[in-house]
């Protein structure tokens, strides 16, 4: 995935956690395994972002 691509895929990922707990926090979320899933999902996202980060600076 390109770097404007993941940026996208990180703010999707950071809207849909912030929207799971506001459902937990309200009683309202049914399936509480995809708050786990959703923060790892985050944590992938920023960690390939932080490997591209660092190979630009390496290559320059």
């Amino acid at each position: 995935m390109s770097e404007a691509e993941l940026r996208q895929k990180e703010k999707e990922v950071t809207e849909e956690l912030f929207n799971l707990k506001f459902q937990h926090a309200t009683g309202q979320l049914e399936n509480t395994e995809r708050l786990p899933q959703v923060r790892r999902d985050l944590a992938r996202v920023k960690t390939v972002l932080r490997q591209k980060e660092i190979a630009a600076a390496k290559s320059k």
